[in-house]
């Protein structure tokens, strides 16, 4: 029983780094554009929603007072 489990695991391992040599990794290029284009999408919604915050704060206080 134990040359099977043996067995399964190396096959295991192997089929793994087969499966690793056939991935696509991106350009250091490519990451610093989709990391850029990623916080450059943060701030603007984190503009967005602050903005709405305030006047959205600004419109209770001035239906309220």
């Amino acid at each position: 029983m134990e040359k099977t489990n043996k067995a399964k695991k190396t096959s295991w391992f192997k089929e793994l780094k087969a499966e690793f040599n056939r991935i696509i990794w991106p350009t250091k290029e490519r990451i610093a554009k989709e990391t850029a284009v990623v916080v450059i999408c943060a701030i603007i919604i984190g503009v967005i929603v602050a903005v709405l915050d305030v006047g959205i704060q600004y419109g209770i206080q001035a239906l309220v007072g």
